[in-house]
């Protein structure tokens, strides 16, 4: 087993975690290449037909987005959704903000909410609340990671990449703290 040390690029890092943590590698780039054509080839058969949206939860999911779109057959439109519930660290706060509201019309249009990770499922459920509100045909869910360790709500992921029990996981768009996110690989961060 091959275990990375990732240096930081910011030096706003508090006293808990300046011993730098291992990075165990979960997923290489080529594996989350073959995921993302496989998902990107089921949404693409789904869809021949009628409007579709992707929406981008940012900021985890852009580099996840970025390929899925490079990989669909049908034409799509993009818009990003942020949200906050991260305070710093690797739990949720809870307290679920909306950050970056959507810009383009839902009306009656085919939407797929884009995440990098479903956690607890709570920024999940806030978020389809939302799209819903704005009269969508659909609203459906594809994530990078369905995590299922910390999951309080009862959320269906249509369009799951990969699913894991647990770990803190880094790299491919996942941070820490802003940290990580340009990793090529995806991998656990062990403190």
């Amino acid at each position: 087993m091959m275990v990375y040390t990732y240096f930081f690029t910011s030096f706003d890092i508090t006293a808990e975690f300046l011993i730098m943590p291992e990075l165990i590698p979960v997923f290489k780039k080529d594996e989350i290449k073959s995921m993302v054509l496989s998902i990107a080839e089921k949404i693409s058969s789904d869809y021949q037909r009628g409007e579709l949206i992707l929406i981008g939860v940012l900021k985890g999911a852009f580099i996840f987005l970025s390929d899925l779109v490079r990989h669909l057959t049908i034409p799509v439109a993009i818009d990003f959704v942020g949200t906050s519930s991260y305070e710093s660290g690797t739990s949720s706060s809870g307290d679920i903000r909306l950050t970056k509201e959507v810009s383009v019309d839902l009306k009656n249009k085919n939407v797929i909410i884009v995440e990098d990770i479903v956690d607890t499922g709570l920024t999940l459920t806030y978020l389809i609340d939302y799209i819903k509100s704005f009269g969508p045909r659909s609203v459906k869910v594809c994530a990078l990671i369905d995590k299922q360790e910390r999951r309080e709500a009862d959320i269906r992921i249509d369009y799951p990449c990969y699913s894991i029990n647990k770990g803190f996981l880094v790299g491919y768009g996942l941070d820490f703290n802003e940290n990580y996110r340009g990793l090529s690989d995806i991998y656990q961060l062990k403190f």
